[in-house]
């Protein structure tokens, strides 16, 4: 099976600091891969990378066989390779719905100047866009809350709000970095339930995260960073096991 997404001899300087240094792995179609490491491992220096905030120092990152070196943060969303952030980034002066709908561009924009014109196309593509809006807050559990303002809901309604506005992006592949960070063990629990709906739907994922039963439970591929170099990649139950792993990084942590 072709990779995804490919990284291919990727490595990240800052002056003398090697954040990254000449990491390769692929995510499959159709899974969910996580990255993991201790601080400081690298592993929001390489998702930087992936999504274009960061420019690799060596290397390449290839998505769907094609080189993302050119591309900015914008243009990898709009290929189907939107993120989620550790602190949710929300429209706060946005209602709940508002938001979703941004998240749809740029289809959104087409569907906003066309309904201004009152286009019969374009007043059935923003219906449309309208209705998935509607559609990913039931899916994420957000519905009753589509009116109200984005400054005004939880922390984890603000992970969830952001992950559904990603989701309305038409993701082929989303990135998450730590998706559980700050919730509580209910709503990782819900998240869990989630990253499988949204796989179930067809979306790879590729996530950083710290939550080491939430990786064991959930992913179909462990990929284990350490001072930025890779120190292991395997099931979760290869990665368990692994002795350097468990050494450097995992120890009782990994424990069911």
């Amino acid at each position: 099976m072709s990779d995804l997404l490919r990284l291919d001899g990727v490595s990240r300087w800052f002056g003398g600091i090697r954040a990254v240094q000449d990491l390769s792995f692929g995510v499959r179609p159709g899974t969910i891969t996580a990255l993991i490491g201790p601080n400081g491992a690298g592993k929001t220096t390489t998702l930087n990378v992936i999504s274009g905030w960061l420019s690799p120092s060596a290397g390449a990152v290839f998505f769907r066989d094609r080189t993302l070196t050119r591309r900015k943060p914008y243009e990898r969303s709009h290929l189907g390779l939107p993120r989620t952030f550790q602190t949710p980034q929300t429209f706060t002066n946005l209602t709940v719905f508002e938001n979703i709908v941004v998240g749809a561009t740029p289809r959104a924009h087409r569907a906003l100047l066309a309904t201004v014109l009152r286009l019969p196309a374009a007043v059935a593509e923003d219906g449309r866009l309208r209705s998935e809006a509607h559609a990913w807050l039931d899916f994420v559990g957000l519905h009753a809350l589509a009116h109200v303002r984005a400054d005004t809901l939880a922390f984890g309604q603000l992970r969830l709000l952001e992950i559904a506005r990603a989701l309305a992006a038409s993701p082929t592949l989303m990135l998450m970095d730590e998706p559980a960070s700050g919730l509580s063990p209910v709503e990782t629990q819900a998240l869990r339930a989630l990253l499988f709906g949204i796989r179930d739907k067809g979306i790879t994922i590729l996530l950083v995260e710290h939550n080491m039963r939430l990786v064991m439970s959930t992913a179909d591929r462990v990929v284990v960073l350490d001072k930025g170099s890779k120190l292991a990649e395997g099931s979760p139950d290869e990665v368990r096991t692994d002795q350097i792993v468990q050494h450097a990084y995992l120890g009782r942590a990994a424990s069911p």
